[in-house]
This record gives structure tokens, sequence and C-alpha cells, in this order.
């Protein structure tokens, strides 16, 4: 089911990395000002590694995200099993 929501709706990491490798400061420097490595997020943005949720909190806060909860229609995201 995964494989499937996966081509219509990307999963909420895929979207921390594209919001990481969007963002108007280096890389570099979003992992030291959030208090993380370099590596650590260099791992995660390579699929490498994942990271916790304080990490995650802190990014987010860090480049102004705002997480929208919402429920995506079963029938849509099960279309073609």
């Amino acid at each position: 089911m995964i494989t499937t929501m996966a081509k219509k709706y990307k999963l909420l990491s895929e979207q921390l990395r594209d919001a990481i490798l969007g963002a108007e400061v280096s890389r570099a420097r979003i992992a030291r000002d959030c208090g993380l490595t370099e590596s650590l997020l260099s791992r995660f943005l390579h699929g490498r590694g994942g990271l916790g949720q304080e990490s995650i909190d802190t990014i987010g806060k860090y480049l102004g995200l705002q997480m929208i909860a919402g429920k995506q229609d079963r029938k849509t995201s099960t279309k073609g099993r």
C-alpha cells in the first residue's frame, strides 16, 4: 500500500528532505544551528539514517515549517490494487 501511496503522496521524511534542500541557508548552517552534526544530517538527506523526533521538531521550527494534518481517501490511495 505504501508503494501506491508514495506515487501520489510524499512521505513526511521526503517532504522534510525537500524543505532542507530547498532552504536558503546551507545544510551545514542548518545542522549547526539545530545542534546536529553535519554527518547526521547528510545521512538523513541521503536516506541512510533517520532523525529523532526532537531533531525533526527542531529542524521544522528552524525552517518555519507547518504540518497540515489530513486523512487521505482510502479509495484513492488503494486504487489499482
